[in-house]
């Protein structure tokens, strides 16, 4: 499975208002593991960054005025999340400013679900955790993931500390590393690695003795009418 874990920062928290995205980052998953593959742009909003906005994330406006508008982005960005899945902390916040930028393009892009399917770590962390704090530093704090870079908000950063709470909250990464003997496996046009165990131990078996068969036989004969009997009957 390929998952793309994704984050944006934004001039303003709604873009029905005319807020636009500043920044995306976005980290790769195969098989739930990371694969060193990341997306991450700035881009100029064309409009002003609010100052609490700036607060929460630290880019201003002077910072943005020479980076790529969306449209100049946008084939790229959809190349990158075609076909996976969209693992996002509320969802519904970054699906709905992707949405309004794919919209103001006016070329039929279409909307972020035609590209790929999204997963909602908030609603998540909030089935696994009821009733407590689920915002990304909490997980971090509760999942044991050093945040102590996160001074501000940050896409790409955001992105990766998401990754590893992500995969601590289902499970951890997998690996089919059991001993030596290494190999290389193609599946689905991926390299996965795996291992052999070899030189195991012969397994010991162990028989019953013969007094040990007696006393067997001895102590079967206490039982009254036993199911065996029934069924050989």
């Amino acid at each position: 499975m390929r998952q793309i874990v994704l984050d944006t920062e934004t001039t303003g928290l709604d873009p029905a208002r005319g807020h636009r995205i500043i920044e995306i980052g976005a980290v790769e998953l195969i098989g739930r593991k990371l694969t060193g593959n990341t997306f991450h742009v700035y881009i100029n909003p064309q409009r002003v960054v609010e100052q609490e906005a700036i607060e929460v994330h630290g880019i201003t406006n002077e910072f943005l005025q020479d980076k790529p508008v969306f449209s100049q982005i946008a084939d790229e960005f959809l190349q990158f999340i075609d076909g996976g899945e969209l693992v996002i902390h509320n969802a519904a916040f970054d699906v709905g400013f992707m949405d309004h930028e794919f919209a103001l393009l006016r070329n039929g892009t279409g909307r972020t679900t035609d590209y790929c399917k999204v997963l909602d770590t908030l609603m998540l962390a909030r089935e696994m955790r009821p009733g407590q704090k689920n915002n990304l530093d909490a997980l971090c704090r509760a999942f044991g993931i050093d945040n102590s870079n996160r001074t501000f908000h940050g896409a790409l950063l955001d992105a990766e500390l998401l990754a590893d709470v992500y995969l601590a909250m289902t499970g951890g990464q997998t690996k089919l590393e059991l001993a030596s003997q290494k190999k290389n496996h193609q599946h689905n046009g991926q390299a996965v690695d795996w291992s052999r165990v070899t030189n195991k131990p012969q397994l010991k078996v162990v028989k019953a003795t013969a007094a040990e068969e007696q006393a067997h036989r001895e102590r079967l004969q206490l039982i009254d009418a036993p199911l065996w009997q029934e069924t050989n009957s």
